[in-house]
């Protein structure tokens, strides 16, 4: 049973998923730079200020967390499995996510960055 509450627990998915998606976009930034578009430079920057909103939302996530502290730390991938340790108010949690529910979380949570307008 998790200690953790249920508004706290959206914050550690948000910041498991925020570096996911900042990762995504860091290597279709590199593909775009090297791939031959007619337009690249509009790819580019679409991608650049997706990744200025996501950093940006990250950072009040990491600023939440830690008035709360609260820490997520990465573990070992298993390559099906990835674990989290998670740091809660003196309490120590580990968490396992399975990777292809990582990667559909990411994509939608990828999908929501690039239609939003603000």
């Amino acid at each position: 049973m998790t200690k953790i509450l249920d508004e706290d627990l959206r914050l550690v998915e948000q910041s498991i998923y925020l570096p996911l998606v900042l990762s995504v976009l860091e290597h279709d930034r590199k593909v775009t730079e090297i791939t031959a578009f007619k337009i690249k430079l509009v790819y580019l920057d679409l991608i650049e200020y997706t990744m200025l909103k996501v950093q940006k939302d990250l950072k009040k996530i990491n600023e939440e967390m830690r008035k709360i502290k609260m820490k997520v730390i990465r573990g070992h991938n298993d390559g099906t499995f990835t674990e989290y340790d998670i740091y809660y108010k003196g309490y120590h949690e580990e968490h396992r996510f399975f990777n292809a529910n990582l990667k559909n979380n990411t994509q939608k949570l990828l999908a929501y960055y690039l239609q939003r307008d603000n």
